[in-house]
């Protein structure tokens, strides 16, 4: 700890996304004090363009804890989706079914949001850290060495701490392989995303199964939109040219209503590779895990930032209890109430995503068999409503 400069506080947060950063306002509510941090600068963050669709309960959480209500003023509500298959659109009310709506914000506007009101509450978060050190997560006393942007070495002390890092992070790795169990489900095709400088070719998503494979239709702005359409793991963006591009895009939306995309310039393209990933518990000694540190989902059903958001709420009331109660037990209340979520969260994009994107070893059976599926949930009262449900999300528990 030579030339290391101590910080205590109650909570270290090792991540300073949506997760840590919503966990860190929530317990500042709460009279909690904690110290985030994150290896990437606040720019970066921003600037990592990433969708965002949130379920009403998130919408709800931004605005009534005090974050921001420029969600309500700058977002998207959408009251509604559209499945579309064998060329025709079948759209699902949520609003006639259950009463709910989700709300089209980027992920980086919930992280300004976010970051914004740290800032103005005058919370210490950290951003562009080096040489991050977990320490001690198996007794009493953890601590995270790092580095900051100034080059000043410091060990933060802490009462618990918060892995919250994402999918790639410190945390995770940090439980000994005999106190972890990791499920994994692999799949064999990715989506193909870009942006677009085009008007909207919908006022709501789009969700498409053709017998190209799957696209989803989606919107950013008036003038800036995001598709995506699926293709193989392994694609390679410099493969694809704007005509080509645009070409599969229309030819999977294609149908008897004469349904077409609005083009443009296409500024961004990247591939976004699919994978479910669960870590139980998701506790250890005296840390805990959040967001995509603990679990990852396919983005078919929208659930990922919803996930990290609700980890958030759910913790902070955990260790709000731990800290009062002087009672480290009660993390495991913590474990039992993510995950019920986190599962649900894990079969409602798993069905999504089989039920319609081609498998690359499907055959004639398959095709059809998922068409069957499709037309039974939007055929049925309950399979429709079981659907807008999952969507808008679960009430908070």
């Amino acid at each position: 700890m030579a030339g290391r400069i101590p910080i205590r506080t109650r909570i270290g947060i090792v991540g300073a996304g949506p997760a840590g950063l919503m966990l860190s306002h929530l317990l500042a509510s709460a009279g909690v004090e904690s110290v985030a941090i994150d290896t990437r600068s606040r720019q970066q963050i921003e600037t990592t363009q990433r969708a965002g669709i949130l379920e009403r309960d998130s919408v709800r959480l931004l605005v009534d804890s005090g974050v921001s209500d420029r969600v309500l003023r700058e977002g998207h509500e959408h009251t509604g989706i559209s499945l579309r298959f064998s060329g025709i659109d079948h759209r699902i009310d949520f609003q006639e079914l259950i009463g709910a709506s989700t709300w089209l914000y980027p992920q980086t506007e919930v992280f300004t949001d976010l970051a914004d009101a740290r800032a103005r509450d005058g919370g210490d978060i950290r951003f562009g850290v080096r040489h991050t050190e977990i320490l001690g997560i198996d007794d009493a006393r953890p601590r995270v060495r790092f580095t900051d942007a100034d080059d000043i070495a410091y060990e933060l002390r802490c009462d618990y701490l918060v892995g919250a890092d994402g999918s790639r992070g410190l945390s995770r790795n940090q439980v000994p392989p005999a106190h972890r169990h990791q499920y994994f489900r692999e799949y064999p095709f990715a989506w193909f995303g870009i942006l677009a400088q085009a008007p909207p070719s919908a006022n709501e998503l789009v969700y498409a199964h053709s017998d190209r494979g799957f696209a989803l239709i989606s919107q950013r702005t008036e003038s800036v939109q995001r598709m995506y359409f699926q293709c193989a793991a392994q694609e390679d963006v410099d493969d694809w040219s704007d005509d080509r591009i645009w070409s599969e895009l229309q030819a999977r939306v294609a149908g008897e209503d004469g349904f077409v995309l609005k083009q443009g310039p296409i500024i961004e393209k990247t591939v976004l590779p699919f994978r479910s990933f669960v870590q139980e518990p998701m506790r250890c000694g005296t840390m805990v895990l959040a967001g995509d540190a603990a679990h990852t989902v396919p983005p078919t059903g929208a659930k990922g930032l919803n996930l990290a958001l609700a980890d958030a709420r759910v913790l902070a009331e955990v260790l709000e209890r731990a800290i009062r109660n002087n009672d480290s037990s009660v993390l495991d209340d913590y474990t039992t109430r993510a995950l019920e979520r986190v599962w649900k969260a894990q079969h409602f994009s798993y069905w999504m995503t089989t039920m319609l994107h081609r498998h690359p070893d499907s055959s004639d059976f398959d095709a059809r068999r998922q068409l069957g599926e499709l037309h039974s949930v939007i055929s049925s009262e309950a399979g429709s409503r079981y659907l807008a449900e999952a969507y808008t999300g679960w009430p908070s528990t």
